[in-house]
């Protein structure tokens, strides 16, 4: 930007304000989608007795009983994982420099599964029973906590390789495909020797569900997301200086390797979490930042806050999509998300070969 006579050009007030408009119409589309996706289900509730209920106006107890101990929370689920997932992806395909970096190139989900598989094939914790929403795993904390440590384990030999060879772009994703590539062999080898309700629990748990989250899961996938939200947005600036390549990023005064390998971590740890509470739920994290650059840009200062907001955006439609499309039964929102993110992804890939 250059001062025309210490003054900031209008052109550039207008590009600055085009974006905030954006953003604000992302916020006032999530609350609207919050809304209908609360009314929406089985039992259908009217707008205004949505609204009572939230804002705890005495109304009828059904309703009330209905929002805040099924609908609310799972929705609010959908908001913070698909927000989580978005900006962590935003993040990766920023610091990887390569359109393809999210958690599934990275192999981080892929060990999730692993993880889960060797718990219900060791700890014993793929019991199947059948309950009014379908079958569930036994002792899920068991098989979350071992998702959650193998997604650890992914991202922390992502990063050791990276600190060994140096934290380039290609050693990292590469580092990833292979990570990838192994977990998947680790679960096909666990699930050839499994009987069928150890199978049954394996293939299960891999299917991301929002609706497995109550109010405690809510609240600490909140907080992981709000705490690396808050700082992938505070290195918004340092983001944009690599954008522009490793070179000028340092000659601006970016350690680049250091906010590469943090970042890294931030992302990981953000990704293990929602993963490892909800099960897989891809495409998220890799189209919604595309989507997003490609209406307002590359400029991090607003990407990131658009991309958290467009990712929950996303994900709570095509969750409540997914508990409508064939009611009364209700489809995992990874199977939505799968179908709906390859040929969207795959539309992108071929419009910006056509530009």
């Amino acid at each position: 930007m250059h001062f025309d006579d210490g003054e900031v050009p209008r052109e550039y007030t207008r590009y600055i304000g085009r974006k905030i408009l954006f953003i604000l119409a992302l916020v006032l589309a999530l609350a609207a989608s919050l809304v209908g996706a609360v009314s929406l289900g089985s039992a259908v509730i009217s707008w205004p007795e949505v609204l009572k209920a939230l804002f705890r106006i005495p109304t009828d107890q059904r309703f009330e009983i209905i929002i805040w101990n099924i609908r609310l929370p799972q929705a609010l689920t959908a908001i913070v994982a698909g927000a989580g997932l978005s900006v962590a992806g935003a993040a990766m395909q920023c610091i990887l420099r390569n359109p393809l970096g999210s958690p599934f190139t990275l192999g981080i989900s892929h060990a999730a599964a692993f993880g889960a598989a060797l718990s219900v094939m060791l700890l014993g914790t793929g019991w199947m029973e059948a309950g009014q929403s379908g079958a569930a795993v036994i002792s899920p904390v068991l098989t979350t906590l071992c998702a959650f440590l193998f997604s650890l384990a992914a991202a922390g030999v992502i990063i050791a390789i990276s600190r060994l060879r140096g934290a380039t772009p290609e050693v990292m994703v590469l580092t990833g495909v292979a990570l990838g590539a192994l977990f998947t062999a680790g679960t096909m080898f666990l699930q050839y020797f499994a009987d069928d309700q150890e199978l049954a629990a394996m293939v299960f748990w891999t299917f991301g569900d929002t609706g497995r989250a109550g109010w405690e899961e809510l609240g600490l996938l909140a907080a992981a997301c709000a705490a690396s939200s808050l700082f992938f947005v505070v290195q918004a600036w340092s983001y944009n200086a690599i954008d522009a390549g490793d070179e000028t990023a340092k000659g601006l005064g970016v350690r680049v390797e250091r906010v590469r390998m943090i970042g890294m971590l931030v992302a990981s740890l953000l990704t293990a979490v929602i993963i490892s509470f909800l099960g897989i739920i891809g495409f998220v994290g890799l189209v919604v930042p595309h989507m997003i650059r490609r209406l307002i840009g590359s400029d991090h200062r607003f990407l990131l806050p658009s991309s958290i907001l467009g990712g929950g955006l996303l994900l709570l439609l095509s969750d409540t999509a997914a508990r409508l499309i064939i009611a009364p039964n209700v489809l995992p929102v990874s199977v939505l998300t799968a179908f709906l993110g390859a040929p969207v992804f795959i539309a992108l890939i071929i419009r910006g070969r056509t530009r």
